[in-house]
């Protein structure tokens, strides 16, 4: 009896047909399993080879080989292709989610389609009836189109085509406003709330809190305009809005932020506060940038919540997390903290005054600006424009009977001498440098000419930190390094012996490249007795770094490859941030 007679027997055989029945007759899925997945897809309206896919009956690529034999049908790479968004467009959004479909390409009254299901002609009549254009299938891997279907549909949602003041709305009406709350002469509240500029805007940041995001770029070109986010560090494209609208979006954003809409000549920083609901609100720090063609705007996502997280959820090992938190407790001293922009410092500090901030404790903080808004805690926004620099206002807080005082940055050598005599006079002070590591934050402040035998009696703890991403725990996989090659990134023979596992990304629909979130490295000096010594000597980084080494100081490259040991991220990624 041959395949296809056996197949004809029984009620349950006789309903295979199409693509099910080649699966089934290749050997690539049994028929018990065939069965189930068509239930499955029945009961789910979903396709059956979307079903088989999911629960690993068969690999994508074997289907899509499978059908494009059967049926005589194109297969093709989709990663190989670039989607015309504009081809997406001519189907509606709700289709090419309920089908699983993607226009390709287009040749006259004819488009190609890609399918994961070439029998599925009920999906191919609905669009060829949409479209009213011939319809081509052309087989595709199933799961490289459902992320290519995704991906487009976000794109399309994020741009803005045929977008103009046909609208129905006055747009220009933007520009000469200046604050939110005064939407413009002759425009109402609800006008404003309905323009699509706004809306696009309104989006832009929604999605940007949702993908978790910390950062979003919007920069005009000669001949284009895109937006992009800064996610777990790295920038990523999100939208290509019509290059003819980068004056109202900038100016929507300035009028957000309070900023001054006429003027495009000089740099603009602002905020704007985001209302997700009665209990969370977002910040966005603005800063605007005149360039070639037109003004680059930056926001920074400032999320309160983040200082809330926790000591614990920053990344510190146990050892570095004991010696923050004892230097905390002292009621005197300077704790600094050095790294580049975006590493974290602010977090940090923000973390360290939240465990400060009790009912008997006078807290006082200089910024610029300010990022993230803490109750109890008295912040003051820098303005030099008007003389309200970070050392009047650390002398202000002095007359203000401290407890701890935060300066944002010290950045000059009067800044820091007021810090130290305060940190010498019984007040405990936290602050930034711009510094590599914790050994060139003390010949710094020497650079800047504090006298040495200052910073040894006022500095108590340098932190120096980089922010590495971390691996996507459903997607990271083992990597095969040889022995000798872990034993030159710094491992030691001990590690090596004990065979330590090593983790790469892989990338997911749940991640980005693998990765998702960041960790903190650190390196946590105690200013002692032995380092205060060598600073007094004149000694320079090199020396305290050896000292520090010595008393088993971690710095950043060690921290990072514990990080590595313990599975939360990559070797390539700790290479990315720290120097072997």
């Amino acid at each position: 009896m041959n395949d296809n007679a056996s197949l004809a027997i029984g009620g349950s055989r006789s309903a295979l047909g199409g693509l099910p029945q080649r699966l089934v007759q290749d050997g690539l899925v049994d028929e018990s399993t065939m069965q189930s997945a068509l239930q499955n897809a029945r009961d789910r309206k979903g396709g059956v080879v979307t079903q088989l896919v999911g629960m690993g009956a068969a690999r994508a690529r074997d289907i899509a080989v499978a059908a494009s034999n059967e049926f005589g049908v194109p297969l093709l790479d989709l990663d190989s292709l670039a989607v015309d968004l504009d081809l997406v467009r001519l189907v509606s959004d709700k289709l090419l989610v309920k089908h699983r479909v993607l226009p390709l390409f287009r040749r006259g009254k004819r488009l190609f389609l890609a399918v994961a299901d070439p029998t599925n002609l009920h999906a191919i009549d609905e669009i060829k009836f949409a479209t009213g254009l011939g319809i081509d299938a052309i087989v595709v891997e199933d799961d490289k189109l459902q992320r290519a279907v995704d991906k487009a549909l976000e794109q399309v949602d994020t741009q803005m085509p045929n977008l103009t003041d046909e609208e129905g709305v006055d747009l220009e009406g933007l520009e000469v406003t200046g604050g939110d709350e005064d939407a413009g002469e002759g425009i109402t509240r609800d006008d404003v709330d309905d323009a699509p500029i706004v809306k696009f805007v309104n989006k832009v940041m929604l999605d940007a809190i949702r993908r978790g995001a910390s950062d979003i770029h919007f920069e005009p070109y000669e001949k284009t305009y895109r937006v992009r986010y800064r996610m777990d560090g790295i920038l990523k494209e999100v939208a290509q809005p019509p290059v003819q609208l980068a004056q109202k979006i900038c100016a929507r954003i300035k009028v957000m932020a309070r900023l001054d809409i006429a003027e495009r000549r000089v740099p603009q920083d602002g905020r704007i506060k985001m209302k997700l609901s009665k209990t969370r609100a977002i910040d966005f720090r603005v800063s605007t940038c005149p360039t070639l063609h037109g003004e680059k705007i930056v926001t920074r996502i400032l999320d309160p919540s983040q200082a809330m997280l926790g000591i614990d959820a920053l990344g510190y090992e146990p050892q570095q997390k004991d010696l923050y938190l004892q230097n905390l407790a002292k009621p005197q001293g300077m704790i600094l903290v050095t790294g580049p922009t975006g590493s974290g410092k602010t977090v940090s500090l923000y973390t360290g005054l939240n465990i400060l901030n009790r009912e008997d404790t006078n807290i006082s903080t200089a910024e610029d600006p300010a990022e993230i808004n803490l109750p109890g805690v008295n912040q003051v926004n820098v303005n030099a424009k008007v003389g309200l620099t970070f050392a009047s206002a650390l002398r202000a807080f002095l007359r203000q009977d401290p407890d701890v005082v935060m300066v944002g940055e010290i950045r000059d050598l009067e800044t820091a001498e007021i810090a130290i005599k305060a940190a010498q006079t019984g007040h405990l002070v936290l602050s930034t440098l711009h510094t590599n590591d914790a050994p060139q934050t003390l010949t710094r402040l020497i650079d800047m000419g504090v006298k040495p035998y200052a910073i040894a009696t006022s500095c108590s703890l340098i932190i120096a930190q980089r922010l590495a991403r971390r691996l996507c725990t459903q997607c990271k996989h083992l990597v095969d390094v040889p022995a000798e090659a872990l034993l030159k990134e710094g491992f030691s023979k001990e590690d090596v012996a004990a065979g330590i596992k090593i983790y790469g990304p892989k990338g997911c629909q749940a991640c980005t490249d693998g990765y998702k979130g960041r960790v903190g490295i650190y390196q946590v000096l105690p200013v002692t007795e032995d380092i205060g010594r060598i600073i007094m000597e004149g000694g320079n980084a090199i020396q305290i770094g050896d000292a520090a080494k010595k008393m088993g100081v971690w710095d950043l490259r060690r921290s990072g490859l514990e990080k590595v040991k313990q599975g939360m991220t990559s070797l390539e990624e700790i290479n990315s941030v720290t120097i072997e």
